[in-house]
């Protein structure tokens, strides 16, 4: 048994590195894009992972370090494990755009529906689910299909009035949205 434990951590030893960061030094931030809902959103190409880079005032222990924030990142914590870091090697070529992007304080990112696109309803039982599909960011055309009623309640400026959409074939063989009013 101790052979095979340390067959398994030499194994990870060798990927493993030790995150080794000196006061002055720049890092990025790690943070995680969710939608209103609170879900994480699946990781896509052009999703934000990371923010910054800002620069580390000091070390607290091995494994923390104390960043400097800009003023619209107040309502975080300025201390941060290693872990929430990555290192920013400095590039004179390299121009960097500030976002203003409001992060919430365990370091998720809101991302809000843009518009609904269409809706079902699933037969269960007996019972009646209503799910739309919901595009939560036009630049990665990120989409997801919730429940209407959570929706509804969560954004009911995407719900300007008791309208649902219903799929229609047209003569193409292509299909069609149309807006059909609730009784």
């Amino acid at each position: 048994m101790r052979t095979t434990q340390s067959r398994q951590k030499s194994y990870a030893d060798k990927r493993r590195r030790m995150l080794e960061f000196e006061a002055g030094d720049h890092v990025f931030l790690r943070v995680t894009p969710t939608t209103g809902i609170g879900r994480a959103l699946k990781s896509r190409k052009l999703t934000p992972r990371f923010i910054g880079p800002y620069q580390i005032m000091r070390r607290i222990g091995p494994a923390v370090c104390e960043i400097a924030l800009p003023p619209h990142l107040g309502n975080l914590h300025n201390v941060f494990h290693v872990s929430q870091l990555r290192k920013y090697i400095a590039d004179p070529m390299h121009l960097l755009e500030d976002d203003d992007v409001q992060i919430r304080e365990d370091l998720t990112i809101g991302a809000g529906p843009m518009r609904i696109l269409d809706s079902q309803i699933k037969k269960l039982r007996g019972k009646e689910i209503r799910t739309v599909k919901v595009l939560w960011d036009e630049a990665t055309q990120e989409m997801t299909w919730e429940m209407e009623d959570v929706m509804r309640r969560s954004y009911p400026h995407l719900f300007p009035s008791k309208f649902f959409f219903s799929r229609v074939k047209n003569f193409k063989g292509g299909s069609i949205v149309r807006h059909v009013k609730f009784n």
